[in-house]
């Protein structure tokens, strides 16, 4: 089709006589016809603009540019942890979620963006304040975390595809990296185990000592047993093994019976755990000294344990610290713990995504954690006591897997809109059935909203489950109506699914609450385009115009029905539209909205809403089958029709075409400016074994060459206009070919966050950690609230006109004792009358027999935990020394025998008489017992405390 096209406008233009005879308008009064007269040649205009003079436009990503299959790390306080994105390792916290630091590595001089991203991070095992990184481009860089600073970089003349430490081997890493071949081989996955050191050879040269191990496949880990004794690696179908006292010796192979994925060592013992493509974790049981791993090469079989649950492949596994229980995750989006000793496992199902990465949280004081990372990018804790998710940390979440593999038709849908009312984007979810609201003002995640409710469960064996996709989304100007097309294609034997739905805007709860639904709008075909016609007053006169592959165009309204429910409002049909046999696609309102364009292949046809009737159809030759059509300017006069690499730009108050003009590349999208005279015209530019990029031509209506050109290194499935406040020109928010967000400006842009750049970290700032006796008995009445540091301003006077006192010379001026009086008034602050309360008052004013009701005051966001061992030695201690302790004799007597479930009574008001005769009176002896009570002055009061102890004592007894 584009060729085709292609050919025709050169023809044409080749052809002037022939361009300016007019088809046939027999019968067809409303039809105009563009005119070639009116139409510069532009072949002559466009040549000199090359893909090598445009310059870059501004933009910035909103997301991550994937989420990180490499597990976090914790600093050992816990207070943080680390995540590699790309070329940069981002610090957040683990009390609030966000990112406090980014560490960014510089890029290398030779090597290109593609190479620097970074695949393993840990904490020097030497100095718990530095960080280790390697990337594919061959660099080991140390860094200091606390300072955000770059201390050192080893480069290794390799791509590091893993590496790891131990405290043991002092100055050293463990590193696996792709083997170099003289031919460039396709699909070469061969890796060597190198281990290298961190100090350079000499102060004069660069180079560093580098040991090889062996020689592997890709590995897809690499640790050291917690004894430093073991170096293990998988990678294929093998799992090698070395002795890290004897390295020269090489690795020791044993067999797999399928792929491994993962790898995790015992926190003490000397076995490990893997997770294979197939769903199984085993435990192996090789690292002994008793075995031949001096044979070098040899493939072996040995002892394991297996543990079968997951459906699919095992993404990750850990252990927990004390080693009783083994964590594992995958595409099932469950996390699974094993109990190691008798096989039993427990489940934390419908955590949102599949589970990427798992990691232990590192606290002392507090209860043990597990971190889920999610293929979404989203950060979710879990609670080890309650097996429950305690918060979770996201921006936005897209998962490039699951959005591409929905449907083989769907690889280029991406439902975007924006919320006028919030100033938030609505972009679609981490699932194909959902939508998430992201706002641009705080540059966090809103809520999610679940379009069609759709089962998560990824698929039944090897064959995925086609799930429910929303592919179209679009929000009315006045921002309190939302209209979604969801689709769910049909399987065999069974018809599509497709639903129209217009959602309301609950201003008091700020979320999206369903109205109306209307099943297949078009029967069982597909919706082509959904808009709204523009409503600058919010008034309840709306329309929406959906097309559809059945060839009819449909005008929904806006209806009241206040006789089923007072204000209860919903959507009809209000018209059915059919422009001869032609199929409608894009539909563009008029500003004023008192029209509307539909795209009928070569055709555009133009209706007014209020009568339901065609008023005019424009066409051309030129474009045998438009794809776009939009009203351009702030009053409507001009329409643009979009071909493949066709542009044609009408006068409507004219009725006749104002230019045309030929782009020399495809044509994917077109962007108008709502209060500007201007459009954008989106290019896919293609580079053999690149990603696709984009091409932009910004044009005006009264000229068809382009004003400016810039380029974007991504391409773009989807794109639309953000109106920003004090920002004139364009601003477009938009989803590349890799599901990333981005910001797209004429301006400037930045985010509002302040962990996206390198900051140095203030541990003081984190919040003290609640102890277990705070967790039993609750916050601490003597406990100091923090520090605050507060920027005190020098003391300002009440009266500004005392300050010109001291304008005039000193020998002028009166004594300072005459002026201190009437400068001290100017900053001191009158201090308020209070009315004193007499004694007599206050009694009165207090009801003795008043019943109160005490209201306990617990800790908020209070979180169970289990108490560390060793932990409650100090309270039991405590409580023995100062609370069970018997009555001294020199004060005991005979107790009276006290009959069970009688109490004495006591008044109101009487507390202060029993505690004085606890005191001051002696204790009461029998008469064949002398009275060895001593002075008041030297007998100690019994606390409160003895008494409970004696009658805790009586009441275990």
């Amino acid at each position: 089709m584009a060729a085709s096209t292609s050919k025709r406008p050169k023809s044409d233009t080749q052809n002037p006589k022939e361009t300016q005879k007019p088809p046939s308008n027999k019968g067809k009064g409303k039809e105009n016809s563009s005119k070639a007269t009116s139409t510069p040649n532009s072949d002559e205009s466009w040549p000199r603009y090359s893909l090598d003079d445009d310059t870059p436009w501004n933009w910035i990503s909103l997301t991550d540019p994937s989420s990180s299959r490499i597990p976090p790390i914790f600093t050992n306080d816990g207070s943080y942890f680390l995540s590699l994105v790309g070329s940069a390792v981002k610090i957040y916290s683990t009390a609030t979620g966000l990112v406090v630091s980014t560490l960014t590595a510089p890029p290398s001089a030779n090597t290109n963006s593609h190479t620097d991203v970074l695949t393993s991070v840990v904490i020097n095992p030497q100095n718990a304040f530095q960080l280790i990184t390697a990337s594919l481009d061959g660099r080991l860089m140390i860094w200091d975390f606390v300072n955000a600073t770059l201390l050192q970089t080893i480069n290794v003349g390799q791509p590091i595809l893993c590496m790891c430490v131990h405290e043991q081997f002092k100055g050293f890493v463990y590193v696996a990296a792709s083997r170099p071949r003289k031919k460039a081989v396709a699909n070469d996955n061969n890796a060597v185990v190198l281990q290298v050191s961190l100090k350079h050879l000499d102060r004069m040269s660069q180079a560093v000592e580098i040991v090889p191990v062996g020689k592997t496949r890709s590995p897809t880990g690499l640790a050291i047993s917690p004894n430093g004794a073991w170096l293990v690696a998988t990678a294929g179908h093998k799992v090698y093994v070395a002795k890290t006292a004897s390295l020269s010796s090489g690795f020791t192979k044993y067999v797999s019976p399928e792929r491994l994925t993962c790898l995790a060592f015992h926190p003490f013992e000397e076995y490990f755990a893997t997770g294979d493509e197939k769903g199984v974790i085993r435990l192996w049981y090789c690292l002994n000294d008793n075995l031949a791993v001096n044979v070098r090469g040899v493939e072996k079989r040995t002892q394991t344990r297996s543990f079968h649950w997951h459906a699919h492949a095992v993404s990750s596994v850990t252990f927990t610290p004390n080693g009783a229980y083994l964590l594992s995750g995958g595409e099932e989006s469950v996390l699974v713990i094993w109990q190691l000793h008798t096989g039993k496992k427990e489940f934390v199902p419908r955590l949102g995504a599949p589970v990427s990465t798992l990691s232990m949280s590192r606290t002392n004081n507090s209860e043990q954690e597990y971190l889920v990372g999610l293929a979404d990018a989203t950060y979710t804790f879990v609670s080890s006591a309650s097996l429950k998710v305690t918060r979770s940390y996201s921006r936005i979440k897209i998962d490039p897997a699951t959005q591409g593999s929905a449907s083989s038709s769907k690889q280029n849908i991406a439902p975007i809109a924006m919320q006028y009312l919030t100033s938030t984007l609505i972009l679609p979810s981490s699932h194909p059935s959902s939508l998430q609201t992201y706002s641009l003002l705080t540059s966090s995640l809103i809520s999610e909203v679940e379009i069609s409710p759709s089962n998560r469960v990824s698929r039944r064996d090897d064959k995925p489950i086609v799930p429910s996709t929303v592919e179209k989304v679009v929000v009315s100007e006045s921002g309190y109506w939302m209209a979604t097309v969801d689709i769910r294609e049909g399987d065999t034997g069974f018809r599509p699914e497709v639903y129209l739905k217009m959602w309301s805007w609950d201003r008091k709860q700020e979320n999206w609450v369903l109205n109306t639904r209307i099943d297949r709008p078009h029967g069982t075909c597909k919706v082509t385009d959904v808009e709204f016609s523009p409503n600058p007053l919010g008034g309840k006169c709306a329309y929406l115009v959906t097309t559809g592959m059945d060839g009819r165009i449909k005008l929904w309204k806006l209806s009241s029905q206040q006789t089923i429910q007072e204000g209860s409002d919903s959507w009809v049909l209000h018209a059915t539209l059919n422009f001869r046999s032609e199929i409608p696609g894009c539909v563009s309102w008029s500003p004023d909205g008192s029209l509307f364009a539909v795209a009928v292949g070569p055709y555009i046809a133009i209706y007014t809403p209020a009568s339901r009737s065609l008023l005019q159809t424009l066409t051309a030759p030129e474009n045998r089958n438009i794809r776009f059509v939009h009203f351009i300017g702030a009053d409507g006069r001009y329409l643009l029709a979009t071909g493949a690499n066709t542009l044609v730009m009408w006068d409507l108050i004219r009725s006749r075409v104002s230019w045309q003009s030929i782009t020399p590349l495809p044509i994917d999208l077109v962007i108008s400016h709502k209060k500007e005279e201007t459009f954008a015209v989106f290019h896919s530019t293609s580079v053999t074994g690149e990603e696709r990029r984009t091409k932009v031509s910004i044009f005006s209506v009264l000229s068809n060459v382009p004003n400016t050109i810039r380029a974007l290194p991504f391409g773009l499935r989807n794109a639309i206009l953000v109106p920003v406040q004090h920002k004139a020109g364009y601003n477009i928010a938009g989803v590349t070919d890799s599901w990333r967000v981005v910001m797209i400006s004429d301006s400037s842009l930045t985010l509002k966050d302040e962990g996206l750049t390198a900051r140095a970290m203030n541990f003081g700032a984190q919040a003290p950690k609640r102890t277990l006796f705070q967790d039993i008995f609750g916050a601490s009445a003597f406990a100091t609230d923090p520090i605050e540091s507060t920027q005190t301003s020098p003391l300002q006077g009440k009266e500004q006109g005392g300050h010109e006192t001291f304008n005039d010379s000193a020998y002028l001026s009166p004594s300072l004792d005459q002026l201190f009086a009437s400068l001290a008034k100017t900053f001191l602050t009158a201090r308020p009358s209070e009315k004193s309360t007499t004694l007599e008052n206050q009694e009165d004013f207090i009801d003795e027999d008043t019943a109160m009701n005490l209201e306990l005051d617990f800790p908020a966001n209070h979180v169970a935990r289990l108490p560390q061992p060793g932990e409650m030695n100090t309270f039991t201690k405590l409580f023995r020394t100062h609370c069970m302790i018997d009555t001294p004799p020199s004060i005991s007597s005979k107790a009276q025998p006290k009959l069970n479930g009688v109490h004495q009574k006591e008044t109101n008001g009487s507390l202060h008489r029993l505690e004085e005769s606890l005191v001051t009176k002696p204790a009461r002896t029998s008469n064949n017992q002398p009275n060895h009570a001593t002075p008041l002055d030297h007998s100690p009061p019994l606390p409160s405390t003895l008494m409970n102890g004696k009658k805790r004592k009586k009441v275990s007894s």
